[in-house]
């Protein structure tokens, strides 16, 4: 795992949750947050897990001190925690995040990826290279992110294109974009 290839990763990442929140954001909150039988209830209830997610991440990533309970910075307690039960607030959370995400993952080396990462997950301490759990975020997302889009589609959402390789195609024709 490169640093080249993470970076793709964060400009995915950032791509498809603009992409997923601005078709979104046409729903009704009713919609958003009608219960579709999916892991996390609704659509609005795994935007807020992949949020809760990264943010738990993120702070192992950094660091971050938690009060005992705590899974992450915030008061994160669950994983199915509702952070923001606002579409707007959780879509600008989202973005926030998503830049702390790419700048975090943007002064990474190869020998930084490579080197062992400690963390504590529910009181056990676990050790990895970092490129592993780097690369579980990345992928957690895109998980979810899938299952949004069935959502939408449920609902008769078409949400287009989720390919990886067209954002790179396109950031090639737009050689600017990143």
């Amino acid at each position: 795992m490169s640093p080249e290839w993470l970076g793709a990763l964060a400009r995915y990442n950032r791509w498809m949750n603009e992409s997923l929140f601005a078709l979104s954001a046409k729903l009704s909150d009713e919609e958003r947050k009608r219960d579709q039988g999916a892991f996390f209830r609704s659509i609005h209830g795994t935007f807020n897990h992949i949020l809760v997610a990264d943010r738990i991440w993120l702070g192992r990533f950094e660091g971050v001190t938690l009060p005992d309970g705590d899974l992450g910075p915030g008061g994160i307690r669950a994983l199915d925690q509702e952070l923001y039960t606002d579409f707007d607030e959780l879509r600008a959370e989202r973005a926030l995040t998503d830049a702390a995400l790419s700048q975090w993952t943007g002064g990474l080396t190869p020998e930084r990826l490579a080197a062992p990462f400690v963390f504590l997950r529910r009181g056990q301490r676990n050790e990895v290279p970092l490129w592993w759990a780097v690369a579980h975020v990345f992928n957690h997302q895109t998980h979810h992110r899938g299952q949004i889009t069935t959502l939408l589609n449920q609902q008769g959402h078409d949400p287009g294109v989720t390919d990886l390789y067209a954002m790179l195609r396109d950031e090639k024709a737009r050689p600017s974009a990143h």
